[in-house]
């Protein structure tokens, strides 16, 4: 089956990679005009019917690795070939009003927000919620950019010239004692499955580690995660893979942040660290192939490599790592590739995952929520 890609970046070549056992092959349509995946017949869209008429003869279905798409072109082609997951999905992910709108309608709660369209209103939600605030663009703006944080209200005014955005969500700051995804997959004839849960540590908005299955996580919480992105799935009629970022409270409590509506880069441990990989798993969704096994093999953490790569015979001399490179120039602030460690314990996992950060150029140092409970023998 030849499968055609919206976006042409990393996701895009890791899906190609996990597609060509099954014998698929890949058509992308690149939108941005800078493709980077590097493998399989890479079109760059101009806006001309004739481009996209060639791209549409070449495949069976659609699907993609990139929501920042215009949602007219995902629905013409859904007048012509089967697209997975539906641009409804991508029209919701986009505006994060709407995103919101939909968490409220489904129950599933979230951190207390305000859409805002003006400095002043903006100014009147940070004084409403309590500084401090996260003002974010309704639309675009991915990994920190289109937001600002604001610790006064008086910052209304250069946080809305900064951001230049016509319509804001102010969102109140979460005591939260980590960040978790959860990610699932739902195949065309409604089947779900659910992959453990994910801690995940971020710097300047920019996701650099992920660690699953995490070793104090309580059951029900797994199985309220669980609840609600099948809320999610089943809401969109959904194929394909789907992610939803959290914050964990104190209490235990999750509050919805966003989700994404392709495979993800906090789903990145599951290409050796699972049964079957989240890449694996979307394209036997969209096909009506039967899921895969989606539990952990051993714990594990995926170190993403940003801006520097490190030197690769060091890092691949760490046992049971796994270096993943995109095949991409130099630049700060840009994902490189990633590291996946897999280890028999948690405490293994750790070793590695600090030896593997001091290997790379630009990688903070990771602290885990659970790491001083382990230390100390209470895990």
């Amino acid at each position: 089956m030849n499968i055609g890609v919206l976006g042409a970046g990393q996701l895009g070549r890791m899906l190609a990679l996990a597609g060509y056992p099954l014998a698929n092959r890949f058509t992308f349509l690149d939108t941005t005009g800078h493709p980077s995946a590097g493998i399989g017949d890479v079109m760059v869209y101009t806006d001309q019917h004739h481009l996209l008429d060639d791209f549409l003869a070449k495949v069976d279905l659609v699907t993609y690795e990139f929501e920042h798409l215009p949602v007219a072109l995902v629905q013409a082609i859904e007048e012509v070939k089967p697209v997975y997951p539906s641009s409804e999905a991508i029209r919701i992910c986009q505006n994060r009003a709407e995103e919101k709108a939909l968490f409220d309608r489904l129950g599933i709660p979230t951190p207390a927000y305000r859409i805002v369209e003006s400095a002043e209103a903006l100014e009147a939600a940070a004084r409403e919620l309590g500084t401090p605030v996260v003002a974010k663009s309704v639309t675009e703006g991915y990994d920190g950019k289109g937001q600002a944080v604001l610790r006064d209200p008086a910052e209304a005014a250069e946080a809305w010239r900064s951001i230049n955005h016509p319509k804001l969500i102010v969102e109140a700051f979460v005591d939260f004692v980590r960040e978790v995804s959860i990610i699932a997959v739902r195949g065309r004839d409604g089947e779900v499955a659910f992959y453990p849960m994910a801690e995940n540590l971020h710097v300047d908005g920019i996701l650099r580690y992920s660690l699953a299955p995490m070793p104090d996580l309580d059951d029900e919480v797994q199985q309220t995660a669980d609840g609600y992105i099948r809320a999610l799935l089943d809401e969109l009629d959904y194929v394909g893979v789907l992610t939803l970022e959290l914050f964990q409270t104190r209490d235990g409590k999750l509050l919805a942040n966003e989700m994404a509506p392709r495979v993800h880069n906090s789903g990145h441990w599951t290409m050796d660290g699972a049964v079957t990989s989240q890449f694996e798993n979307h394209l036997r969704a969209i096909q009506g192939l039967p899921l895969g096994d989606t539990s952990a093999r051993q714990p594990t953490c995926m170190v993403n490599v940003i801006g520097q790569e490190g030197d690769p015979a060091a890092i691949l001399a760490i046992g049971d790592a796994h270096l993943h490179r995109y095949d991409k120039s130099e630049r700060p602030g840009r994902k490189l590739g990633h590291v996946n460690l897999v280890a028999e314990t948690h405490g293994e996992l750790l070793e590695k995952v600090h030896a593997c950060a001091w290997l790379l150029p630009e990688a903070p140092e990771p602290r885990f929520s659970f790491e001083d409970a382990f230390r100390q023998g209470n895990l």
